[in-house]
């Protein structure tokens, strides 16, 4: 019997707001893997913290952050690798994920190198961009309003398209691009109306006026732009 694969959605970085399944099945898992910083920092694992029993056996996977993808998809083959031994031997295996696992969560990545020859479930969790929109008080979208979602680091005319032909939009992974995008949206006349945030529901948190927000921003950081005025009153 081979044992199965379960990726976790833990949410934004509060741990109350991972599921009550989520901190359930973390309570009891057997092994638990988890992405990990080259200096051993895991975000992922200090959100469920308190929820890892003791007596589980814990699997870091070490993530090169570097722009090129080839040293990050060996961390992921050679944590495949890791996870296959123990589910192999019969073991279950939850992997930690912030955020949800399949809205840009790095057990996607897992999942495409195990789920063909293991059992997979997979545990939704708080996206970043409900988060972002709950603390910055700003409704992401009404009634017939497109929402676009856009990584940061796409490049200027193709994030400039998708803007234009947006209703309301949320801008990912902002970190070191934050320049480079408040300019383009203060040459496309939202800048003003924008609102950043950062690190949503921890308590180093910032929600500014995009005008205001630091740069380089931290990775953890997010852009919110609705172009209709109060769209959701009408």
């Amino acid at each position: 019997m081979k044992g199965k694969l379960t990726g976790v959605g833990l949410g934004p970085g509060d741990p109350e707001l991972m599921t009550m399944k989520a901190h359930r099945l973390i309570s009891g898992a057997q092994v638990i893997a988890y992405p990990a910083l080259e200096d051993g920092e895991s975000f992922a694992r200090s959100i469920a913290a308190k929820s890892i029993p003791a007596a589980a056996r814990e699997l870091v996977i070490h993530i090169p952050m570097t722009i090129e993808r080839a040293p990050a998809q060996a961390a992921y083959d050679q944590g495949a690798a890791d996870i296959a031994r123990h589910l192999d031997a019969g073991r279950d295996v939850l992997v930690l994920c912030e955020g949800d696992p399949f809205f840009y969560g790095s057990f996607m990545y897992l999942f495409a190198r195990l789920a063909a020859d293991y059992e997979t479930e997979i545990i939704p969790g708080v996206s970043s961009v409900t988060a972002c929109a709950a603390v910055a008080k700003r409704p992401l979208t009404a009634r017939n309003e497109v929402l676009t979602i856009i990584p940061g680091p796409l490049e200027n005319a193709a994030m400039q398209a998708r803007i234009e032909a947006a209703g309301a939009v949320a801008i990912m992974k902002v970190g070191r691009h934050l320049g480079r995008i408040r300019a383009l949206l203060t040459d496309m006349g939202l800048a003003a109306s924008a609102t950043f945030v950062a690190r949503a529901s921890l308590p180093s948190q910032q929600v500014l006026p995009l005008v205001r927000a630091p740069d380089p921003a931290p990775y953890f950081s997010m852009i919110l732009i609705t172009k209709a005025e109060d769209p959701w009153l009408n």
